[in-house]
């Protein structure tokens, strides 16, 4: 199952187009998650302690997980999220919060280093941007814990960038992008 993680608001976003486009290449059927139609909160106090007291016990049941579970479960992912604030919107960042549970997405060793658990294989990163893109705090976060946490080995960026400067041809270089 091929996971799509739409973190684009706008109805005519450019992100979304593009996301389209590597769904439509990669050709497989998949679930789209629409992240600005769930009501997905960061972590309270009140939580995190549940969630933590829940991880402890071992029981996985609770619906805070299936987020985590349906993340874990899929063998490619692709994440939609334009590129604001030399970011990406804020709730990818709830979602991340959300899913990152140790025992379903991630692992640790005997030495204390994580281990993933994700069975995908992929994840696409497609991102647009009106100026010039930097990834570090974007691609760079979502990268990392990808490989590093999760186990997703293969991470690609798919981005189209310098949409909105005068004298670019913001359609074109969509069409370039992937």
């Amino acid at each position: 199952m091929t996971l799509y993680i739409n973190c684009c608001v706008r109805e005519e976003s450019r992100t979304n187009r593009l996301a389209n486009a590597v769904l439509k290449k990669l050709g497989n059927e998949y679930t789209e998650l629409k992240l600005y139609e769930k009501n997905l909160q960061p972590l309270s106090k009140e939580s995190l302690e549940r969630r933590t007291a829940l991880i402890r016990q071992g029981d996985y049941s609770d619906r805070m997980f299936d987020f985590a579970k349906q993340f874990a479960a899929a063998d490619i992912i692709v994440i939609a999220a334009p590129y604001w604030d030399l970011s990406f919107p804020a709730p990818l960042k709830t979602y991340i919060e959300n899913i990152y549970i140790t025992g379903i997405v991630s692992e640790y060793d005997e030495n204390g280093m994580p281990r993933g658990m994700c069975k995908a294989q992929k994840l696409y990163y497609v991102t647009t941007a009106g100026g010039p893109y930097d990834p570090t705090y974007s691609y760079g976060y979502i990268e990392s814990l990808a490989k590093d946490f999760f186990g997703i080995p293969e991470v690609n960026l798919v981005k189209a960038e310098m949409l909105d400067i005068a004298g670019n041809n913001a359609e074109e270089i969509l069409l370039q992008a992937f």
